[in-house]
């Protein structure tokens, strides 16, 4: 039986105050990773919108939705988010658009990543790679008939065209076990993430995908039966994000 890593994922959208992002970013890699880590959770990566100077994007996960709330209870109870929460605080405007997300299938969850996160004092660079984040908004639940089409026929093409999916999840429909944080409820969503080199190599995929005959004449035209609406987010990973 395969062993799905991080049943449960958070994808997290703020919106902060303008030119200050940066100011999050450093404060969060340097003291809220390894704390929320011993608390009981995955901090999966950290990034930068590239298409918003303005948003702080991150995803977090865990064993299962009781134990995202012992998690949660633990660090936000505990004395490092007491020390920063106001310095954190006070660069946001919205922390409350967040999905609550499953792995799709027992291919669906992500891997286990090959290099350590780097250290909190490393003065390495990171590198120029990117997280591309797809997310189709469902005109109904996305269900086993969709996940089956998503692995046989459009995960196919993606790759094809350079982008294959590196996991692919979809709404997670359990009752909020930390309340105090919102998540968007009622919502259908499948979110699936592709990593390139750079910019460049993201750009001549969207390009060959564009241009894909399967993709145009048998993908889409059949995706129209789930999907309402897409949303893009191109994701630079921080220095010390463990997804790069």
């Amino acid at each position: 039986m395969v062993t799905v890593r991080c049943p449960i994922v958070e994808l997290r959208q703020y919106t902060l105050r303008p030119g200050r992002r940066d100011v999050l970013i450093d404060l969060f890699d340097r003291e809220f990773v390894e704390p929320q880590e011993a608390a009981g959770m995955t901090v999966l990566g950290q990034f930068r919108d590239l298409d918003d100077p303005d948003r702080f994007v991150w995803l977090r996960g865990f064993d299962d939705m009781p134990r995202r709330a012992e998690a949660l209870a633990s660090f936000y109870g505990g004395p490092v988010w007491q020390a920063h929460r106001d310095e954190a605080n006070a660069t946001m405007i919205d922390s409350d658009d967040v999905l609550l997300l499953r792995p799709a299938s027992t291919r669906g969850g992500f891997p286990v990543p090959v290099d350590a996160r780097p250290a909190r004092d490393s003065a390495s660079v990171s590198p120029p790679s990117l997280l591309l984040a797809t997310i189709w908004h469902g005109v109904g639940p996305f269900d086993t008939t969709f996940v089956e089409f998503f692995e046989r026929r459009v995960r196919p093409v993606l790759a094809e065209s350079g982008g294959a999916p590196l996991a692919y999840l979809q709404s997670a429909h359990f009752p909020n076990t930390f309340p105090a944080l919102p998540v968007r409820a009622g919502e259908e969503v499948f979110v699936w993430f592709a990593r390139f080199a750079d910019e460049g190599r993201s750009d001549e995929y969207l390009d060959r995908l564009q241009r894909s005959e399967r993709w145009s004449e048998e993908v889409l035209p059949a995706l129209t039966r789930w999907v309402g609406t897409a949303q893009r987010l191109r994701l630079a990973p921080t220095e010390r994000s463990l997804l790069r």
